[in-house]
């Protein structure tokens, strides 16, 4: 990873090269980040508003549809990010295909939704083992309570998405990088390729994400609607 600058007051690019980008902001402000590669580019995941749940959205009503204001319920926070996505009730064939080390450990799992946990998922989907050593280089007062999360809850905040004040997004940087820095020395480049670890360092963010900020911020969840899932499914 190159092209690193701590999100502090003033005009900040963050990973130029690897598609990553927050805008000008000062201390008083609010900044969106997200993560864009050649999947998931920026204009492709969009905030709504919120009596837009359920309904039929597609790209030729979405203008009616995105956030175009402020909504009053933010003020009372200090960070948005991505209503969660539950990863349990997996497909048992794909649970069998690539869940087969956890099986191992624990048959249970195949019947107990409970157990089909963000560990699981990323076991399945990013490489087995991969999550945990990961989480053995993150600082000490974040490690316990990071496994505890990845190992018990059932869902994320997806898209590394979202709003929030200067403060909280400098404090965030300040800890994401520096992990990241640590997992490259471990598992570098050479060896992550196709979807399950290429985008190894993303997966990483976006399940430390998930807990960083409702441990460290005053976060309201917020829904989101992914332009591609659309695209995908027609």
């Amino acid at each position: 990873m190159t092209n690193i600058v701590v999100a502090q007051t003033g005009n900040v690019l963050i990973l130029k090269d690897k598609g990553v980008t927050i805008k000008s902001f000062t201390k008083d402000s609010y900044i969106q980040f997200e993560f864009s590669n050649r999947q998931w580019i920026t204009g492709q995941i969009h905030w709504i508003k919120k009596d837009s749940i359920n309904q039929n959205i597609n790209s030729y009503n979405l203008k009616n549809y995105i956030l175009s204001e402020i909504p009053k319920e933010w003020l009372e926070y200090n960070a948005v990010i991505c209503e969660p996505i539950y990863v349990n009730g997996v497909n048992k064939i794909k649970l069998l295909k690539r869940g087969f080390k956890s099986l191992v450990k624990d048959l249970t799992i195949f019947f107990n939704k409970n157990k089909q946990t963000v560990k699981l998922h990323f076991d399945m989907h990013h490489g087995y083992g991969n999550l945990d050593r990961a989480i053995d280089l993150i600082d000490q007062e974040d490690k316990d309570e990071f496994r505890d999360f990845v190992n018990n809850s059932t869902f994320f905040n997806p898209h590394i998405m979202f709003i929030a004040s200067a403060e909280v997004a400098n404090s965030w940087f300040n800890k994401l990088f520096p992990w990241l820095f640590r997992c490259e020395k471990l598992f570098g480049f050479e060896q992550l390729y196709g979807y399950d670890t290429k985008r190894l360092y993303a997966y990483l963010a976006e399940r430390y994400l998930s807990f960083w900020f409702k441990k460290y911020s005053n976060y309201i969840e917020w829904p989101y609607f992914t332009l591609l899932d659309y695209e995908n499914s027609k």
